[in-house]
């Protein structure tokens, strides 16, 4: 921390979507939570020098900069939070990590194992000097989604059986949607499967705190060419003839997989941008032998409880409306019923970050169960490839100390 104790410096790289959900938390968390440290919201990285100056002016950063190497090396940055396309965050990472510094890192963690070891590695290197990373998997802190976990660990559900994952959206569609970044696997990694699927990837085996030992799955491109985005107006870019100029998509928009748990329970996922009139829709159910529990982003103060040890004329999914102030993170926020929104789970994640940070603890998750998920993420395209064939999932711990 800076020579203030009480102070950390923040430094995040990127400003778009993710830039602005993490600028809106670090803005906020101070001011309803009473932590042992305070955030400072002191730099801001991005390529265009006009964009990055007019967003820090939004956002509320004290200084920006085009340069992220600036940004790790200054000496008055505590932490470097990163917000960039997939392809920069191991190099980034990497150089913040051995310039002492605490990361936090969108997800997925990387675009391949091989860089996702080596930024575990280079955590483990960096916590002994006392720098903590974690990954940002932000749905882990809706409050109904924690209450799920906590509902799961007291044996609520028994022994669990079924996982059913689903995340659907519908934002490309449209065949003459540009051929944007998240669309190139140069870039992004991959495309629904590491975008949205990572979600539920972590979700589940956070919420059940058992790992996915297998895959079996399929993708699929359903468009594979698209017009190329104009630099200046993100719209399709034109030939000279006039008709657009295509680019191919170089990764799937859409991946189903059925997958096995370490505790013998059978799951099955299913991500996809193209589920017509889906925005952005993750549901989460768990089965077991005592009772399932299920969450629907899209009703996210709520969670469905059945509790099969009732008597029987009692039994039946029960709505928990997740706002009472015992319910996870909900303590600081509003009157019981007065719901919160998506943009809660990042103020919640930049909290436990921040307590985790100035108390010397380890924050969750970290970059070992980041790359556990990059395991699976893995796993399932190579059973893609070689056609839906069983594929075993590594352990992350296998080779990487945590």
């Amino acid at each position: 921390m800076s020579t203030n104790d009480n102070e950390l410096r923040v430094g995040m790289v990127g400003y778009a979507f993710m830039g602005a959900a993490h600028s809106q938390a670090w803005r906020t968390v101070n001011r309803v939570y009473d932590l042992p440290a305070r955030a400072r919201m002191k730099l801001v990285c991005g390529r265009d020098p006009e964009k990055v100056a007019e967003a820090a002016d939004r956002l509320g950063w004290e200084e920006h900069t085009t340069d992220w190497r600036e940004l790790v090396a200054r000496p008055d940055i505590d932490v470097v939070d990163i917000c960039t396309p997939g392809d920069s965050h191991a190099e980034i990472a990497l150089a913040a990590l051995a310039a002492g510094k605490h990361v936090l890192c969108e997800k997925p963690l990387a675009n391949t194992v091989a860089e996702a070891r080596e930024m575990t590695a280079a955590a483990a290197t960096a916590r002994a000097g006392g720098a903590r990373s974690m990954c940002g998997f932000n749905y882990r802190r809706v409050p109904a989604v924690a209450l799920m976990r906590q509902l799961v660990a007291d044996g609520r559900l028994g022994e669990i059986r079924h996982v059913r994952a689903s995340y659907l959206q519908d934002w490309i569609v449209d065949p003459l949607f540009p051929l944007v970044w998240r669309l190139r696997k140069e870039v992004s990694g991959s495309g629904a499967l590491g975008d949205i699927g990572a979600h539920i990837i972590d979700l589940t085996q956070y919420v059940t705190g058992q790992r996915i030992t297998g895959v079996s799955a399929v993708t699929e491109t359903f468009v594979k060419e698209r017009p190329l985005p104009s630099e200046s107006s993100g719209l399709a870019a034109q030939t000279d003839g006039g008709s657009a100029a295509t680019g191919p998509v170089t990764v799937d928009d859409a991946a189903i997989f059925v997958a096995r748990l370490e505790g013998g329970s059978l799951a099955t996922y299913e991500a996809t941008r193209f589920a017509t009139g889906r925005k952005n829709a993750l549901r989460v159910e768990i089965n077991g032998s005592l009772g399932s529990v299920a969450f629907d982003l899209e009703r996210l103060n709520e969670l469905e409880f059945h509790d099969a040890t009732r008597p029987a004329a009692e039994q039946g999914f029960n709505r928990i409306l997740v706002t009472e102030a015992e319910h996870p993170y909900l303590s600081a926020w509003w009157p019981p019923g007065h719901i919160i929104g998506y943009e809660h789970s990042f103020t919640h994640q930049m909290r436990d970050f921040i307590e985790a940070v100035a108390t010397g603890a380890d924050p969750t998750p970290s970059f070992v169960e980041a790359l556990q998920v990059q395991l699976v993420l893995d796993a399932v395209v190579r059973s893609a490839e070689l056609g839906s064939s069983w594929t075993e999932v590594e352990p992350a711990l296998a080779t990487v100390s945590a």
